[in-house]
C-alpha cells in the first residue's frame, strides 16, 4: 500500500481535514511564504516533517494531529488526522517515516501507522507528557518525558516501559541527536542522558547558563562527512529572549556561549527593552546552522561557529509558536499562533491560527567562515 493511500481516509470523509489544496488563498507574510490550507482550530504545538517525504506533521491544542502533503510547487492538501483526549503537546517520526508519534495532556503516547491509517496508544504516564521523540538505537526506541518528572522508554512491541529515568523537576522540552538526549526542566536544570550506554541516569545534571525559565531545548544537527562528526550539543532557549549554545564534552566547553535575541525597544524613552520568549529552535539537517522563533513574531537564522545572524524577518500577525526544516533543509515550516504566555484569559478566536512554508535561500541558511 502507497503512502497515505486510501486507509488513511485522504481529504474530507473522516480525516477531518475538508478537500481541496491551496498554494496562497490567504495573504501571507511579507516574504511570500506559502500558507498550508486547513490548519488547526487551536494553537499549534508541534511541527514535524517526515524523514523520508514532503509530509508535515502537526500537534494542536485541539486534541488533533494532522498530517499534509507538499508538493513541488509548494501546494499543500490534507493526508490524514487523528485525535488525542486532550490538547497534543509534541509530534515526531520514525526514522522509516511509517510511524507519527505524539503526546499530550491526556497523558498518553499514541502511534499513528501511515501504512494503515491507524492510531494506538503506546505510552502512559501519570501526568501529561510534553516531548517524545524517536531513538534511533535498537531497532528503534520511542522516549517520552512528562510533567510526572520521569522520562520512559517504550518498545514498541511491548506494553510497559523497558527502563525509566527520574528527571530533577517537571520536563519542559527534551531533544535527541545520536547516542545523546538533552531534557530542560522546571526550575532551570538541563539534564543529559547517554542513551548508548546508561539511558536510566543522566550522565549530567545543571542549571542552566539562563538566568531565566527554560522554554525550549534542541540538539545541534549538521551532516558531517564519515569520521568526522561535529562536536555533540545543544541550544537552550529562555523566556527573556536569551540563547545559549552549549558543548557535552569537556574538551568543547571553551566554545559555550550565550546570546540576547528577541528583544526590542521600547516604545517609551529610557524605559527597558521588552523581552519576548524564545518558542522554538530548529537547526538545519545539512548546515547545522539554526533557526529562533519567538512571542514577538519574527524568526532569525544563526550560524553558531561564525557568530553570525544570516536572517531575519517578521510573521506580523502574532507569535511564532512552533518551527520545522524537512529533511534537506530546503523547506522551513513555522506556525503563527498563541503561545500561551499571557496566560489563559488571552486566548481566544481573535488568535490566529496559521501555518506557513518558507523555501529556504542558500545565503539564509549556509555556515558562514569562522571569525578570527
Amino acid at each position: 500500500m502507497s503512502l497515505f493511500g486510501a486507509a488513511t481516509n485522504t481529504f474530507g470523509g473522516t480525516s477531518g481535514f475538508g478537500v481541496g489544496s491551496t498554494t496562497m488563498n490567504q495573504p501571507a507574510p511579507a516574504v511570500k511564504d506559502i500558507e498550508v490550507a486547513q490548519p488547526p482550530t487551536d494553537s499549534v504545538s508541534a511541527l514535524s516533517f517526515s524523514p523520508q517525504a514532503e509530509f508535515l506533521a502537526v500537534s494542536s491544542w485541539d486534541n488533533s494531529v494532522r498530517i499534509y502533503g507538499i508538493e513541488g510547487n509548494g501546494s499543500t492538501s490534507g493526508k490524514a488526522t487523528y485525535n488525542h483526549e486532550g490538547p497534543v503537546l509534541d509530534v515526531t517520526w520514525s526514522k522509516d517515516g511509517t510511524k507519527i508519534l505524539s503526546c499530550g495532556a491526556d497523558k498518553a503516547g499514541r502511534m499513528f501507522d501511515v501504512n494503515t491509517g491507524q492510531s494506538s496508544q503506546i505510552a502512559a504516564h501519570d501526568q501529561p507528557i510534553k516531548a517524545m521523540r524517536w531513538i534511533d538505537l535498537n531497532g528503534g526506541i520511542v522516549a517520552t518525558g512528562s510533567w510526572d518528572k520521569t522520562v520512559k522508554y517504550w518498545d514498541l512491541r511491548q506494553q510497559q516501559p523497558i527502563a525509566t529515568a527520574q528527571l530533577a523537576e517537571r520536563c519542559y522540552s527534551m531533544d535527541v541527536s545520536g547516542q545523546y538526549m538533552v531534557v530542560g526542566t522546571g526550575e532551570r536544570k538541563i539534564q543529559v542522558f547517554d542513551l548508548a550506554a546508561n539511558p536510566g541516569s543522566p550522565i549530567m545534571t545543571l542549571d542552566s547558563p539562563l538566568k531565566w525559565q527554560t522554554r525550549v531545548v534542541s540538539c545541534f544537527q549538521r551532516n558531517d562527512p564519515p569520521g568526522q562528526p561535529f562536536p555533540p550539543g545543544y541550544a537552550v532557549g529562555s523566556i527573556e529572549g536569551r540563547v545559549a549554545i552549549q558543548y557535552i564534552k569537556e574538551e568543547n566547553k571553551s566554545l559555550n556561549f550565550s546570546f540576547k535575541c528577541h528583544r526590542k525597544d521600547s516604545p517609551v524613552p529610557r524605559e527597558p527593552q521588552q523581552l519576548f520568549s524564545v518558542n522554538a529552535i530548529s537547526f538545519h539537517p545539512i548546515q547545522g546552522t539554526f533557526s529562533t522563533a519567538g512571542s514577538d513574531g519574527t524568526i532569525n537564522f544563526w550560524d553558531k561557529d561564525s557568530k553570525t545572524r544570516l536572517k531575519t524577518f517578521e510573521a506580523k500577525n502574532g507569535p511564532i509558536s512552533a518551527t520545522a526544516f524537512n529533511r534537506n533543509g530546503s523547506i522551513f515550516a513555522y506556525a503563527v499562533s498563541y503561545d500561551w504566555h499571557k496566560g489563559y484569559q488571552y486566548a481566544g478566536p481573535s488568535q490566529p491560527n496559521q501555518i506557513f512554508l518558507h523555501a529556504t535561500k542558500e545565503d539564509e541558511v549556509k555556515r558562514r567562515p569562522k571569525k578570527n
